[in-house]
């Protein structure tokens, strides 16, 4: 049996109207199709007990805190908002992911890695991603429209809960964006796109970057937000303000910022011992 159409329809309209993200509104309505399979019933109908039924068989599950936070978000959304019916999931808690400082990339290890790709496409893609900060999704779905030489920004236009910013466009990025642009000629609007046309495949451009740190002796997995973290870490230890990293990386809070003075090695360093302080 599926999700009632209306209902579901309901659920996607109402999370883009909380502005949640693409991404989520995706993860939100696959977690209530799960859920109408476990039920074999309209998620409408269903009781508090068969609600608690279906958390005790996440909690079995071998997933994460996040992921279950993600299932359970899903649940008090959809009862708490379409339905109307917030009584039957009052009681969920939803679990706290252990906080993980980010793995950063010293600065020495970049050009190794972005030397190790062997396609001109995907080394000039992540190679923007470490220069602006940008989320992969962001900088699949840039347009061409988006570089602004004039004011040497990058306009962010599919930004994490739909928000827009600028990010900042050196001299030597656009010269290196240029001479990609006239050697790929991608088809318009998109900057970066697939064979096909479409917007790079960011499970594709993913794959591409494993392939460069496996290739480049780094030893060690990388993640395109292994790149946004490095990126936003060196500008730290350069003195940029934490305030203006925040505005780039496009944080709702300068609390998701400021964990990368946690991280860079330079602002620890510079922290001034009281031993230094007593006599000899």
């Amino acid at each position: 049996m599926q999700v009632d159409s209306v209902a579901l329809s309901r659920f996607a309209g109402d999370l883009r109207m909380a502005n949640r993200a693409t991404g989520t509104i995706q993860q939100y309505v696959a977690s209530v199709r799960r859920f109408e399979e476990f039920l074999g019933a309209g998620v409408d109908e269903a009781s508090q007990e068969a609600i608690r039924r279906w958390v005790d068989h996440l909690r079995l599950q071998p997933i994460s805190a996040s992921r279950l936070g993600l299932h359970y978000s899903a649940l008090k959304f959809l009862y708490g908002r379409t339905l109307g019916q917030p009584d039957k999931v009052a009681w969920i808690t939803i679990p706290r992911a252990k906080a993980q400082l980010p793995v950063i990339l010293s600065q020495a290890m970049i050009p190794c890695l972005l030397d190790g790709f062997t396609s001109a496409k995907y080394r000039m893609f992540f190679t923007l991603i470490y220069a602006t900060g940008l989320r992969i999704r962001e900088a699949s779905l840039l347009e061409t429209r988006d570089i602004d030489a004039m004011q040497q920004v990058i306009h962010v236009r599919n930004g994490k809960g739909d928000r827009e910013r600028m990010v900042p466009m050196s001299g030597r990025l656009y010269g290196l964006l240029r001479a990609y642009y006239k050697h790929a000629r991608p088809p318009a609007p998109w900057l970066f796109t697939s064979r096909a046309g479409n917007p790079i495949s960011k499970d594709t451009a993913r794959r591409a970057l494993l392939c460069a740190a496996a290739a480049s002796g780094i030893g060690r997995v990388v993640t395109p937000h292994m790149l946004r973290h490095a990126f936003a870490t060196h500008l730290l230890e350069r003195g940029t303000d934490l305030r203006r990293i925040q505005v780039v990386l496009g944080h709702a809070s300068i609390k998701s910022t400021a964990i990368y003075t946690q991280v860079a090695p330079s602002q620890i360093a510079a922290v001034r011992s009281p031993l230094e302080d007593l006599p000899d």
